[in-house]
């Protein structure tokens, strides 16, 4: 019962991801790609840029570390 507990948990919150993504490329093409920004494009992509890296170095850091399920919570 536990494990079917934790694959449907699992399941919702990719689900969930996946709507969240979908909505995320749907309001880009809808704010950035058919309509001009005008003057916040430029700002706009700098942010998006930066935050790809930093979500891409937290989740390398997560990646690489030895200790991870060292950790007293796991």
């Amino acid at each position: 019962m536990n494990d079917r507990t934790v694959t449907i948990t699992g399941l919702f919150g990719a689900l969930v991801v996946a709507l969240l993504a979908v909505l995320g490329v749907y309001g880009f093409v809808t704010g950035y790609l058919l309509e001009s920004p005008g003057d916040l494009f430029v700002p706009s992509i700098g942010v998006l840029a930066v935050t790809i890296v930093v979500v891409g170095a937290l989740i390398l850091l997560g990646a690489r570390s030895s200790q991870w399920r060292q950790n007293p919570y796991w």
